[in-house]
């Protein structure tokens, strides 16, 4: 149930064979994302646990979730890309149904990335 633009990610990352080719797409996809305002990067936006900061801030409008985030790790910043895209417009009432660590490991990037990156 993913949508249109993280099926686009999904299908670039068909061409890709090797680990540094995904790590250079992920991070040219975290750099594309708009920063997070400094106004918001406060506690409560805070993603707790992750090796890097980060931030996220979910927005529900006209029926649909989506969100913004931010952080100082290039690979982070292009995760949250990723997730963004992954439930950009996604009614309120399915994104419980995404499972979002199903559809990541369509890229193959978890066996790379340490433990407090895939939290």
């Amino acid at each position: 149930m993913a949508t249109e633009a993280f099926e686009e990610i999904v299908e670039d990352f068909s061409f890709l064979d090797d680990w540094e080719d995904r790590y250079a797409t992920v991070i040219d996809l975290g750099k594309k994302m708009d920063p997070l305002e400094d106004a918001l990067k406060v506690p409560a936006t805070k993603v707790t646990g992750c090796a890097s900061q980060v931030w996220l801030v979910p927005e529900i409008a006209g029926g649909t979730f989506s969100f913004r985030g931010d952080s100082d790790a290039l690979i982070v910043r292009g995760i949250i890309a990723v997730l963004k895209a992954l439930y950009a417009g996604v009614p309120v009432a399915e994104v419980a149904k995404i499972d979002a660590q199903a559809e990541l490991g369509r890229l193959k990037l978890e066996e790379h990335l340490s433990g407090q990156r895939t939290n």
